[in-house]
């Protein structure tokens, strides 16, 4: 059979793809320092889980609404409220299989052929090709380690066209961890209402703040701003709940008709028990969020202190997520650990799966040469291991 040419043009997702690898050495019995998947190592909380048992002990085990239970709905219009004090109404929701799905649905929405998508890079590896998907073209605009990762008002409008349809921001970022300065979030919403450019807004990791840094919601800097913005998010990250698969999008209500009625055609509707779950999380107790940051705190602040010992490695300090994105292009065309001579940040990677055995994403995967990503998300044990075998590696 001959495969689809949108299929052929898809790259498989890096970080899957080096969990895999890494998975498969682990399998061989040897011991790897995986620091692959953005997935808290956390078990989803107690609380969480228990509403998922009483939701399937009710019988709540069939199809629900398309756009999710009128309960979510709610309870995320609610939040956002709480936590951002913009009002939505429950009709602007819709509740799809993870924040990657609601992605999706918002490119194919609004997207297509001869479109354009600015997309600042470092991005997530997803971004460009679900773009593609839509049939749109991903504009990637580099931002650099100086200026924290952060994308300007003034490289946006540059790189504004006839043909532009959406600009993508993740903010706190996946890889760089980079959470944008509000001023300088203000000054994109102001370009985007100047150009009328509709706004994705990704802002999965919006409650992994660390100290020193602040975070607002895109939606949060007017009605005119809002009319342009949609906002994705998801438990996966904050709740450690990356397997219940549940994202959401908060948009103007036609995006948000269009979207349900594409998701119609999709997936009928997300997992009635994750849904449940969902309302768990955002209504009940939330200190478990609040002790989850506490850890990843400790564990950023230990990889910032063994990254800045590191002769000749580079970063911009992540403000936000559990990422670690550090620049190695000092050690290429020398001598590693075993011998090794690399050239690029993926040659990097693998050599160092082989010797450390460290498992790390490649920068290439991500929009910029010369990087890698490190997931701090894991326990302190493997984090301090993983970081001695890179060390020895780098001096070779």
């Amino acid at each position: 059979m001959q495969l689809s040419d949108t299929v052929n043009k898809i790259k498989p997702s890096a970080t899957i793809a080096a969990a895999a690898e890494a998975k498969a050495l682990k399998s061989t019995g040897v011991k790897v320092f995986e620091f692959t998947l953005g997935e808290p190592d956390f078990v989803t909380p107690k609380h969480i889980c228990e509403a998922a048992t009483a939701a399937m002990q009710a019988g709540h085990t069939h199809y629900t609404p398309v756009a999710g239970i009128p309960e979510l709905r709610q309870a995320i219009v609610d939040a956002f409220e709480r936590d951002h004090g913009v009002k939505y109404a429950p009709e602007q929701v819709v509740c799809s299989n993870g924040a990657k799905h609601s992605i999706h649905n918002v490119l194919t929405a609004l997207c297509g052929p001869g479109d354009e998508v600015i997309i600042p890079t470092p991005y997530w590896v997803s971004y460009s090709d679900l773009v593609e998907i839509a049939g749109a073209t991903p504009v990637l605009v580099d931002t650099t380690e100086d200026s924290g990762f952060c994308l300007s008002a003034e490289q946006f409008e540059a790189a504004i066209t006839d043909k532009t349809k959406l600009l993508m921001l993740n903010n706190p970022c996946n890889p760089t961890g980079a959470a944008y300065p509000i001023e300088q979030l203000e000054a994109i919403a102001k370009v985007a209402v100047k150009h009328q450019i509709p706004v994705l807004s990704d802002e999965i990791y919006e409650k992994l703040i660390y100290e020193g840094y602040s975070f607002r919601s895109f939606a949060s800097f007017g009605d005119d701003v809002k009319d342009l913005t949609i906002v994705v998010n998801g438990v996966s990250k904050a709740y450690a709940m990356t397997g219940w698969r549940m994202g959401w999008t908060l948009a103007p209500l036609d995006v948000s008709k269009a979207m349900s009625k594409l998701q119609s055609q999709e997936t009928s509707c997300p997992s009635s028990i994750t849904q449940y779950a969902t309302v768990a999380a955002l209504n009940g107790p939330q200190d478990c969020v609040t002790d989850m940051l506490r850890e990843f705190s400790k564990r950023r602040e230990y990889v910032l202190g063994r990254l800045r010992a590191l002769p000749d490695v580079t970063f911009a300090e992540p403000g936000g997520a559990f990422y670690a994105f550090f620049n190695v292009s000092a050690y290429f065309g020398k001598t590693l650990g075993g011998g090794a001579v690399v050239n690029n940040a993926t040659e990097f990677c693998s050599a160092l799966l082989k010797e450390g055995p460290v498992a790390l994403v490649t920068g290439d995967a991500f929009g910029a040469e010369g990087y890698v990503r490190l997931s701090f998300a894991t326990n302190m044990e493997t984090i301090s291991g993983g970081l001695d075998r890179l060390e020895a590696f780098l001096k070779g």
